[in-house]
C-alpha cells in the first residue's frame, strides 16, 4: 500500500514539474512579428485583402492600420491583445480570421462537417453501386451435371497439372 502512495506521489511531483517547464515556455512566446499582425487584420478599403497583402498604392486603410499596428507593438502588448484592441475599435470585421467562441465556432466547424457528410453520402453511393454491380453466378443443382465445353476441359488439365 505504501508503495502504491510514494508511486502516486512521485508522479504528481512529476506532472507538477511539467506543468511550470510548460507555463514557463508558453509565458515566454515571442513578440509577434509585425507581418504577422499585418497578416492577421483585413484591409477596410474593401479589396478583402489583408493589410499585409493590399496592393492599393496610399491606400486610405492600410497605410493608417500599419502606423496604429507599429503603435500598438511598441506598446509591448502580445498578439491576442493587440487584436482585441483592433477588434474593440473596429468590430469582428477586421480579424481576418473570426475567433473560436461563440457563433463563430460554426464557421471554425462547418467546413469539416460538410465534408465529413459528403464522404459518408459518396461512401453510401459506392457501396450501394458495388451491390448492384454483382454478377450472380448460377449454382447448378446437385443432380444435374453440366458438361465442359473443351476450352473448360483445358482449362481444368492446366490447373490439375499446375496443382501437382
Amino acid at each position: 500500500m505504501r508503495r502504491r502512495d510514494s508511486r502516486r506521489l512521485a508522479y504528481t511531483g512529476l506532472y507538477c514539474v511539467i506543468l511550470l517547464l510548460a507555463a514557463r515556455h508558453v509565458a515566454a512566446a515571442p513578440p509577434p512579428s509585425f507581418q504577422e499582425m499585418e497578416e492577421s487584420l483585413t484591409c477596410q478599403c474593401g479589396c478583402g485583402l489583408t493589410v499585409h497583402s493590399c496592393n492599393h498604392l496610399q491606400c486610405p486603410s492600410a497605410v493608417p492600420l500599419r502606423d496604429e499596428i507599429r503603435a500598438q507593438m511598441e506598446t509591448g502588448k502580445d498578439k491576442a491583445a493587440i487584436l482585441a484592441y483592433f477588434s474593440d475599435k473596429y468590430g469582428e470585421k477586421i480579424l481576418s480570421a473570426p475567433s473560436a467562441s461563440g457563433f463563430n465556432v460554426l464557421a471554425w466547424v462547418t467546413p469539416f462537417v460538410l465534408v465529413a457528410i459528403g464522404a459518408a453520402v459518396v461512401g453510401f453511393t459506392v457501396m450501394r453501386w458495388s451491390r448492384r454491380r454483382r454478377v450472380r453466378v448460377p449454382t447448378p443443382s446437385p443432380g444435374h451435371s453440366t458438361a465442359l465445353s473443351p476450352y473448360e476441359k483445358v482449362f481444368e488439365r492446366e490447373l490439375e497439372r499446375f496443382d501437382s
